[in-house]
């Protein structure tokens, strides 16, 4: 009777050991998505920024026309 609690205390140890190695894998591809999200927001809002800059619309008629946008959705 005694092995077989000592085979579930070890059975529930490495269990243990997974989760905490798998909750550790999650939280570095976490922070990796958290960092790609980041630049690509940067990214955009570059795009964005260079568009505006080399349009010949004034920053009126941009705000108004993503204003309008965001009214429809």
């Amino acid at each position: 009777m005694a092995r077989k609690s000592i085979s579930l205390d070890e059975r529930i140890e490495k269990a243990e050991a997974a989760v905490i190695a798998a909750k550790a894998r999650y939280d570095k591809a976490l922070d990796e998505l958290k960092v790609l999200l980041e630049k690509k927001k940067h990214l955009d809002d570059k795009r964005v920024l260079e568009a505006y800059h080399s349009s010949d619309r004034s920053l009126e008629e941009i705000l108004k026309f993503l204003q309008k946008g965001n009214e429809e959705d």
